[in-house]
């Protein structure tokens, strides 16, 4: 049997992400940079979008993964969204994602974006539990994602990315383990989970803050975590990433060039760039973003190159987060033996040294395993060199 390529160990080469901040309704715990206000400015947007990425056309490499995040991508119309991945340079067999609401999506915009070259769309379910999604203020039904999913798939989208959201107020772990087995009902190859995180200026924020709803407890998403991780393992699913786990050959491009440092274009308000070492990032609001293009012809408002040593640090602890871990300096081998006896770690010595990974307990210790590692100098050669993440 051929092998199948490992895509950690690829050079994920160069992406371009594109926001699109407009949302039909603000979900309760989201304090990402979205409007359900300026619908009056997408195709102005539209425009802005296009300009920066013909702007930025002398210098960017053909990209190898396109993702349009939000927001809600599919909230405006599709010849609108195609209209901007028509404008950026792509290599051929280039991955395209479109996160996608199961209530604003159809057919015929599945059509389109199949044909001007989409290949990958990701579902925001959620919860597939109905009380979930109301304490989500989400405002699809369950079965629109399996609609979703068929449609896509009758388009021609074969990559499919469903995001799930556990630690709800008053989400069971029977509530969990319902929605993670209607995913995997779903056949579909990717499974996000992310343990639900309260910021303070939300609706769902101050809601707990007031003593409407309970905080989210830690050793509850822990046992949440630990079943998807079962279930999904159980069912041909491998982790790859902290919160992402794929069948074989279903992992996500775009994301992975995140993880392993790689460049990429940010398109839009609130966007983010990284390259040549250096990171940059746009406007905030639609406004402020389709002004500055007009008036400037740019809309970056600040950036920052970071030196040898943040960067070590930096590739390590992203490093640490996939399931090929990282190289571990000698200095941080006493720390590395603490680390293992306490079951959240492995290691594994090779010719370029000793590589970590993180353990199911490890992962959700992430936070206290990584800096513990980097307390004790674990992210450098000894001769200082960068050690994080080696693939390619």
């Amino acid at each position: 049997m051929e092998s199948r390529p490992d895509p950690l160990a690829v050079d994920p080469a160069f992406g371009v992400y594109v926001h699109i901040p407009f949302c039909a309704q603000r979900c309760g715990y989201c304090d990402f940079a979205t409007w359900t206000d300026r619908h009056h400015l997408v195709d102005e947007y539209v425009d802005a979008c296009v300009r920066d990425l013909e702007r930025h056309a002398r210098t960017a490499r053909p990209a190898t993964s396109v993702f349009f995040g939000g927001g809600t991508p599919s909230l405006i119309a599709a010849n609108q969204l195609t209209r901007i991945l028509a404008a950026i340079d792509r290599d051929l067999g280039a991955e395209v994602t479109i996160e996608c609401n199961p209530d604003t999506v159809d057919r015929e915009k599945f059509e389109t974006y199949a044909a001007a070259g989409a290949t990958r769309i990701s579902l925001g379910a959620q919860s597939f539990v109905p009380q979930v999604l109301r304490s989500l203020d989400r405002t699809h039904e369950p079965a629109n994602v399996a609609r979703a999913v068929t449609l896509a798939r009758a388009a021609g989208i074969e990559h499919v990315n469903v995001d799930l959201i556990y630690g709800t107020p008053g989400e069971t772990l029977a509530d969990w383990e319902r929605s993670l087995r209607a995913v995997l009902d779903l056949g579909v190859g990717h499974v996000s989970a992310y343990a639900l995180t309260i910021e303070p200026g939300t609706p769902l924020g101050r809601a707990i803050a007031d003593g409407e709803f309970g905080a989210p407890d830690d050793d509850d998403q822990a046992d949440k975590y630990a079943l998807a991780d079962d279930l999904l393992a159980a069912n041909g699913f491998v982790w790859y990433e902290i919160s992402n786990w794929a069948r074989p050959g279903e992992e996500c491009r775009h994301n992975l060039l995140y993880w392993t440092m790689g460049e990429y274009l940010g398109v839009g308000c609130a966007a983010h760039g990284h390259t040549s070492g250096t990171r940059w990032w746009n406007a905030r609001t639609p406004d402020r973003y389709i002004e500055a293009l007009a008036s400037t012809g740019s809309a970056e408002v600040g950036r920052e190159t970071l030196d040898p040593a943040a960067r070590a640090e930096e590739a390590f602890a992203l490093g640490l987060r996939t399931r090929h871990g990282a190289i571990v300096s000698s200095r941080a081998l006493h720390v590395l033996d603490e680390l293992a006896d306490e079951d959240l770690v492995r290691a594994v010595v090779e010719p370029s040294g000793t590589r970590v990974t993180l353990t199911c307990s490890g992962r959700l210790l992430a936070s206290d395993v990584t800096a513990r590692l980097l307390l004790a100098g674990g992210a450098a050669d000894e001769d200082g060199a960068p050690a994080g993440t080696r693939y390619h």
